[in-house]
């Protein structure tokens, strides 16, 4: 399949805020939580940066950034160990997580 001249394939651009924003509304599987749901869908989606952005849109709108999982883990507890975790997990304590 070859790429058309006109559509090049950008990787790295900035995202909009209405980007971004489209993390915070999502149908989560029943027995989720839908705040768990959007960060952990936030989180393995978009880069760091844009995640900080995400946190500042995610706690604007009064939601919560301790959510928990069904097995009682916030996001922060499932990416403590993760090798390149440790920018998200600042960010997310930054946004009292």
């Amino acid at each position: 399949m070859s790429e058309r001249k006109d559509k090049k394939k950008v990787i790295g651009e900035p995202m909009t805020d209405e980007q971004i924003k489209v993390f915070l509304d999502n149908d989560p599987e029943a027995g989720v939580d839908a705040d768990f749901h959007s960060l952990m869908r936030a989180y393995r989606s978009l880069r760091e940066e844009d995640f900080e952005r995400f946190l500042g849109f995610f706690t604007a709108a009064g939601r919560r950034v301790d959510a928990r999982d069904p097995a009682g883990h916030t996001l922060a507890d499932l990416i403590a160990d993760h090798v390149r975790g440790a920018d998200y997990l600042d960010s997310l304590r930054r946004h009292g997580g």
